[in-house]
C-alpha cells in the first residue's frame, strides 16, 4: 500500500501569534493611541456615563483583541470594548 501524503503543517517561524486590535471601523490600534466613545456608556460600578464623543487618551491594548484598558475623565482603570470606539 502506498502511503499517503499528508498536509505540511507550518513551522513555528511561519505561524503568527500576534493579537490585531481594530477599532468599530476595522481601523488598527496600538498602545498610546486615542479614540472616541462613538456610544454613551454606563459604567458598572459608578454612576457615571461616558458621553458620545468623549476622548480617551493613550489607549493599552490587552491580550484579548476586543478589549482595551484606559483612563478617561475622573474614571481609573476602565476596560472597554473596540467595537465602540473609534480611532481618531
Amino acid at each position: 500500500m502506498a502511503k499517503k501524503d499528508r498536509p505540511a503543517t507550518p513551522s513555528e517561524d511561519e505561524t503568527s501569534d500576534t493579537i490585531v486590535t481594530r477599532d468599530s471601523n476595522g481601523a488598527t490600534l496600538s498602545d498610546g493611541d486615542s479614540v472616541q466613545v462613538i456610544k454613551d456608556l454606563k459604567v458598572k460600578g459608578t454612576s457615571a456615563t461616558l458621553k458620545r464623543g468623549t476622548l480617551v487618551k493613550n489607549i493599552r491594548l490587552t491580550g484579548d483583541p476586543d478589549l482595551i484598558e484606559c483612563n478617561a475623565d475622573k474614571i481609573k482603570g476602565l476596560v472597554l470594548r473596540t467595537e465602540f470606539l473609534k480611532k481618531l
